[in-house]
């Protein structure tokens, strides 16, 4: 699918209110998986596993990939602390009463941020039409055309963590669930908060992989190995996407996110590294990043990705600032998008809310043991 800024649809609302085609695909443990360390708050920091360093290849030449995933490239990384759930929204709601924080869905949109994603010379609405909200999805009565996702996706005035379909949703009850309606910005606070950082693109796929090599799925070779689903994605035997209409327009599937952990983990015990959610990296998006990362013919050392961002689908703004988001959602399928794969990829307005999006975080060894008193 084409990779473009969510917020062009918001702005809209505002204003209108080999098979496997690698060398290096093996199908195998890279060097493990290696036994797990999982924190316990004393001899690591709480349900975080630690990622040992290592080398693997990065990206994909696979049929099933994206030109922004290739080339396949070695990578070399030190070891890091992973959260082993995506953040719930019983812990995003301790930041906030702790701290009091304002999520960017919350506030009032700042036009000179929006401006930024739309192309030059698009007018400024009227004050009164700038509110805040988030994009919800929506999904249609019959099948559409899937190149124009404002079909699916709509700007709601209320809608944010709290309250993630609009001022009428909820999250009671979803206390388990991953957070989501949060910004890279958001993401940010609380990883500050919470004395963690974000993930570098290139350590969200290592630990992905879960230890196999160029594997296409955090699990394996197969999408349902033996028929078992193995992640929260879209059932394409049920609906095609994104029809949620049962036997009427006023009839529809609910569809969203699942608790944290419902499904298997995957080789490193990291659970929802696929589907679910997308997740927040801190690397700027660049569609050429891999090329540019492999034109060395030599291994990339602890990557921190781009300096800026390029996204060409974005046409007159392709130097608009967007974030890499990983890992997939409840929305991907097999007929879709597919970016449920451990090396699908896209770029994202980091001032973003999103009801499929949210994150996890990274501790370095000398973080946590600063934290400790070690």
């Amino acid at each position: 699918m084409k990779v473009q800024s969510f917020r062009r649809i918001a702005a809209g609302a505002a204003i209108a209110l080999a098979a496997i085609g690698t060398s290096f695909a093996a199908y195998q443990w890279s060097s493990g998986p290696k036994a797990l360390s999982v924190g316990d708050g004393k001899s690591g920091p709480l349900n975080m596993v630690w990622i040992p360093g290592g080398e693997f290849i990065m990206g994909s030449n696979h049929r099933l990939a994206q030109p922004n995933e290739g080339p396949a490239h070695k990578v070399k990384l030190s070891g890091y602390w992973i959260d082993r759930y995506d953040v719930t929204n019983a812990e995003f709601a301790r930041f906030v009463a702790a701290t009091g924080y304002v999520t960017t869905a919350e506030r009032k949109p700042r036009w000179e941020e929006l401006k930024v994603q739309l192309p030059p010379g698009t007018p400024k609405p009227d004050d009164s039409l700038l509110v805040p909200g988030a994009l919800v999805f929506q999904g249609t009565d019959a099948p559409v055309p899937l190149n124009d996702y404002s079909r699916w996706w709509k700007f709601v005035p209320g809608a944010n963590w709290r309250h993630p379909t609009g001022p009428d949703g909820t999250i009671a009850g979803k206390e388990n669930h991953p957070v989501v309606q949060v910004s890279y910005e958001d993401a940010q606070a609380y990883s500050k908060w919470a004395h963690k950082r974000l993930l570098t693109e290139a350590e969200w796929e290592y630990a992905a992989r879960g230890g196999l090599e160029q594997s296409d799925f955090a699990w394996g070779t197969e999408f349902a190995p033996g028929g078992k689903k193995m992640a929260n994605t879209w059932d394409d035997a049920s609906r095609p996407f994104p029809v949620t209409a049962v036997s009427n327009a006023n009839e529809k599937v609910q569809v969203g996110t699942s608790s944290v952990g419902k499904y298997a983990p995957n080789g490193y015990g990291l659970y929802d590294m696929a589907g679910n959610v997308w997740q927040w990296t801190a690397d700027w998006y660049r569609a050429d990043a891999f090329r540019m990362q492999a034109a060395s013919a030599q291994v990339v050392r602890d990557p921190a990705g781009p300096r800026e961002s390029y996204d060409p689908d974005l046409g007159p703004v392709s130097y608009a600032p967007v974030r890499v988001t990983r890992g997939g959602s409840f929305l991907c399928s097999e007929t879709y998008c597919q970016s449920y794969r451990t090396s699908a990829r896209r770029g994202t307005d980091p001032m973003n809310g999103m009801s499929h999006l949210g994150f996890r975080l990274a501790m370095d060894e000398d973080a946590w043991r600063r934290e400790a008193g070690h």
